[in-house]
């Protein structure tokens, strides 16, 4: 295991590590943690009770939050027509239909963020599973990014919008702004996303769902959340 920088060994003596704080406590520490030279992103890890493996367990949706993530996201849609029409004129970066695949498949192009595509495209995009699906940027409907409202599709996710699912360890890792935000602004995403993830809980769920939360900057040390006053 590498060694820990200073940085973050300084950050370790400022606050109790096995202590869950209440959000407002821990967002004010997240922000004192962010010691990189550059504008940290602050991350939220929830640990819930699910089990993936099952189907009716598994947790995925999207939120818009409210202030946005701070980063500048480039949207690919696949489209055709009038469809591909109106994703240029919502502000999408790149749009196409199957003379995209070649590029992304063979040439490894992957300057997008988020893909979104209309319903009839899917079975082009499809092709793509294998290098979309690892890197999470396969288009689902369930986040909203395999739709026809094409424009309303760019506008949320140009707004803030952020995708949530589980991960294979039932994990969710979500970002929710930059550490130059403001504590208000950060919390006020960071209840957007737990807002949206508690009505997520699957109902064949017995059990605790939320079972650990940790909020982190990009390179600093976890601070823990208080599970119980996020869903009370």
């Amino acid at each position: 295991m590498a060694k820990a920088g200073k940085k973050y060994v300084d950050a370790l003596k400022g606050y109790d590590k096995s202590k869950l704080y209440d959000v407002d406590e821990a967002m004010k520490l997240v922000k004192q943690n962010a010691k990189a030279k550059f504008d940290e992103t602050v991350e939220v890890h929830i640990r819930t009770g699910c089990d993936g493996r099952h189907a009716e367990q598994q947790v995925r949706g999207a939120v818009v939050l409210p202030h946005g993530t701070g980063k500048t996201v480039r949207v690919l849609v696949f489209a055709k027509d009038q469809k591909a029409d109106e994703a240029k004129a919502a502000g999408a970066d790149f749009v196409g239909a199957d003379d995209l695949i070649p590029k992304i498949q063979n040439e490894g192009w992957f300057e997008f963020d988020v893909v979104i595509a209309t319903p009839d495209m899917m079975g082009v995009v499809g092709r793509l599973g294998r290098v979309l699906g690892p890197k999470g940027l396969m288009p689902n409907p369930k986040a909203g990014t395999v739709t026809m409202d094409v424009a309303k599709a760019i506008e949320d996710v140009k707004a803030g919008k952020i995708e949530y699912r589980l991960d294979k360890s039932n994990i969710i890792h979500c970002p929710i702004g930059k550490a130059s935000f403001s504590e208000a602004d950060l919390t006020d995403n960071f209840n957007a996303l737990m807002g949206a993830v508690v009505k997520a809980r699957p109902s064949s769920l017995k059990g605790t769902y939320l079972k650990s939360i940790s909020l982190a900057p990009t390179m600093g040390p976890g601070v823990k959340v208080n599970t119980l006053k996020v869903t009370a």
